[in-house]
């Protein structure tokens, strides 16, 4: 594997959700235009997974754990902010800031990670907009927005700082399936015009038939590479 194409290298990665021991002895490679599923029923650790890579839940051990050039071994608290400069966070829930249109939820994002120019600011937010279709509704409110333009916002955020790596934490799980389908197809291009990879996590299983990729189970406290998961096995209790 190509060093230069390589965004992140986990070995030994040890999961944790609080006091609960999640995933064990995680293993995982991601190189530019990976797009990776972690798949698994809730409570599996799909999310403490992500959250851990992107830091908001503490490493407690892994032997290598290198995302976009940062190494989770040596975090500091400090450096959490740059290494979310670095990633594409696409979450559930949106998190988008209610009290305000959906052109000043982006500028709260860039003026938060350092931008100054206002000019450089309006163009970063213009070209994302237009690249998830929704440069008509700039001036909108998230309350005014269906959920898959709040969606599609939630993905331009994401890309506002060119990260090395989008981590999506089940991106469709709120909305219906032809919408879906609109995220999905979103994601996917992004990936390929671009060379980003994307680690998805989600339950649905129905997606990876029609938007193939490199699969990954969470199962029996273990991040399983390509194997089916049998619905006997035993999920830990929080994700």
């Amino acid at each position: 594997m190509s060093v230069e194409n390589l965004v992140a290298e986990i070995k030994g990665m040890q999961v944790y959700q609080n006091e609960t021991h999640v995933l064990k002895d995680v293993n995982l490679d991601v190189k530019r235009r990976d797009f990776i599923y972690v798949i698994g029923r809730t409570g599996s650790g799909k999310s403490s997974f992500l959250k851990t890579l992107y830091g908001d839940l503490d490493l407690r051990k892994a032997d290598i754990a290198m995302i976009a050039g940062y190494d989770l071994n040596s975090l500091k608290s400090s450096d959490i902010p740059m290494l979310r400069r670095k990633i594409g966070i696409v979450f559930q829930d949106f998190q988008l800031l209610t009290d305000r249109n959906i052109e000043d939820n982006l500028k709260f994002v860039l003026e938060a990670t350092g931008w100054i120019d206002k000019v450089l600011i309006q163009s970063k937010i213009h070209d994302m907009l237009a690249l998830v279709n929704l440069s008509e509704k700039s001036k909108k409110m998230p309350y005014q927005l269906s959920g898959g333009e709040q969606q599609r916002v939630v993905v331009a955020r994401a890309l506002l700082n060119d990260p090395k790596i989008i981590l999506a934490d089940e991106p469709t799980g709120n909305l219906d399936p032809k919408t879906t389908d609109d995220i999905m197809n979103l994601l996917f291009n992004i990936n390929k015009e671009y060379g980003t990879p994307v680690i998805m996590a989600t339950h649905n299983y129905q997606l990876i038939d029609k938007f193939p990729g490199t699969v990954y189970i969470c199962s029996n406290h273990q991040l399983k590479h390509g194997i089916e998961v049998s619905t006997e096995e035993e999920d830990t209790p929080e994700d």
